[in-house]
């Protein structure tokens, strides 16, 4: 197969993981995502483009960046240390510009163009480490589904070097592609946000009937799967919610673990950088409270453990 010409947007590019999958890995997170959690903590991977990134902290009030922008979105206001350089998203078109001249790094991009060989190269590099541990490489995002063809692609290249593909998936796919992806995989790191599907849609954006759907489907197939639930306080935890996912969960004949992944804040200041408004008032939950639904779990029979 010719990957010549492929070309994706990924945000970051993580070597040495221990938690998306077995072994040592090499995690990608590619840019695009369907669902719009309100706890996302990764903002810089929902939408399929280059996003600008605005840290007023560094900025130096040169107005190199005010000259250059074509479009007039970028202003300035000494008097104010928290948003002494304002970026009008409205009027933003993402070309760079300002990328070009701003010394200090106040401006910066999420998102980067690459072409499957590219980053074939760069996974190349650790490939002892991936050997010697049974680990490999995992997909993320975002959402991997949504960039299908050039996730295709970068799984079958990594495929024909029989190094491991894990995919970190919401599971939200419509496409024979994106069922393509997840079917090829050689792990699936599948998450769970929500059993209700009003609730789901209130939460994410999305129901959750093609989610579960799907999950249904690779089940059958004796994928092996690891699912990933987020507790998120106020949102998700309820206890009809985490019972629905119990019982949902012990009729899968594939699910190898639960992970419970307790919601945190980490976040936030991404959202700020891109002059987005972080919706989400949950608190994190105690480590008590990760324990009850981790051992309500496990009294249906399900391998769980907090984190991964």
């Amino acid at each position: 197969m010719s990957y010549k010409g492929i070309k994706g947007i990924i945000f970051n590019f993580i070597t040495g993981s221990f938690v998306d999958g077995y072994g040592v890995r090499t995690t990608i997170f590619l840019k695009g995502c369907p669902l719009r959690c309100i706890w996302c903590c990764n903002p810089e991977g929902q939408e399929i483009y280059p996003e600008i990134k605005l840290t007023a902290s560094l900025c130096n009030l040169c107005r190199k960046c005010v000259k250059v922008c074509p479009r007039g979105a970028i202003s300035l206001s000494p008097e104010s240390e928290d948003e002494k350089c304002y970026i009008d998203r409205k009027l933003c078109t993402n070309c760079g510009k300002c990328l070009e001249v701003c010394p200090t790094g106040a401006l910066d991009v999420f998102g980067k163009y690459v072409t499957v060989d590219e980053l074939f190269h760069l996974i190349k590099r650790y490939e002892v480490y991936y050997r010697s541990s049974n680990g490999g490489v995992t997909l993320g995002g975002g959402e991997p589904t949504f960039q299908g063809e050039f996730a295709y692609a970068l799984l079958q290249r990594l495929k024909e070097d029989h190094i491991n593909v894990a995919l970190d998936t919401c599971g939200y796919t419509k496409t024979d592609l994106g069922l393509k992806l997840l079917m090829e995989a050689d792990l699936l790191l599948y998450d769970i946000k929500g059993m209700d599907p009003q609730e789901h849609l209130r939460n994410t954006g999305v129901s959750n009937e093609i989610i579960l759907a799907n999950l249904k489907k690779l089940d059958a197939m004796r994928k092996e799967i690891i699912i990933r639930m987020p507790i998120v306080p106020g949102y998700n935890d309820s206890e009809s919610n985490i019972k629905s996912a119990a019982e949902f969960l012990s009729q899968l004949k594939s699910v190898k673990r639960v992970d419970l992944l307790p919601y945190h804040e980490y976040g936030k200041v991404k959202y700020k950088q891109l002059g987005r408004e972080y919706k989400c008032r949950a608190k994190p939950p105690t480590i008590e409270q990760m324990k009850s639904i981790k051992e309500f779990l496990e009294s249906y029979g399900l391998n769980v453990q907090i984190g991964g």
